[in-house]
């Protein structure tokens, strides 16, 4: 004989996340980050490092030929973003040190000169520490 205590309609059940860190942040320095217009007709990544156009304060894909002040490299972009030819809200690291590796850049620039260029702001690029094989 079945003996029927209760009509409960939760199942009990489980769901598991796994956390995989892209690795972009390389060092426990405090980041300093802010909510900036970021423009540009293509979409930008998580890590890529941008400038700011002198005449409109607007952030953008920093390229080294660039004459418009976007040719300083100011800051690293902390998410995903997809201006497609107009201006979005998004944020920005102004301090911190980064993974090299894992930095989006333009093919204008090596790691070397981003390194110098960076420097002056407080954002420092750094090689990843792995552990030896043997």
């Amino acid at each position: 004989m079945v003996e029927v205590i209760g009509d409960n309609p939760c199942t009990p059940g489980m769901q598991s996340y796994t956390y995989v860190p892209d690795q972009l942040i390389a060092g426990n320095l405090q980041l300093v980050t802010d909510t900036v217009d970021i423009g540009g007709a293509n979409p930008l990544v998580r890590g890529t490092i941008l400038g700011q156009i002198t005449a409109t304060g607007v952030y953008v894909l920093s390229v080294q030929t660039a004459t418009d002040g976007s040719e300083v490299p100011s800051a690293v972009l902390v998410d995903n973003v997809t201006p497609g030819g107009a201006t979005v809200r998004g944020g920005i690291y102004e301090l911190g040190i980064f993974n090299q590796n894992r930095i989006t850049f333009d093919s204008s620039w090596t790691i070397p000169a981003l390194k110098t260029a960076l420097r002056p702001f407080s954002i420092f690029l750094r090689d990843s520490l792995q552990a030896s094989a043997s």
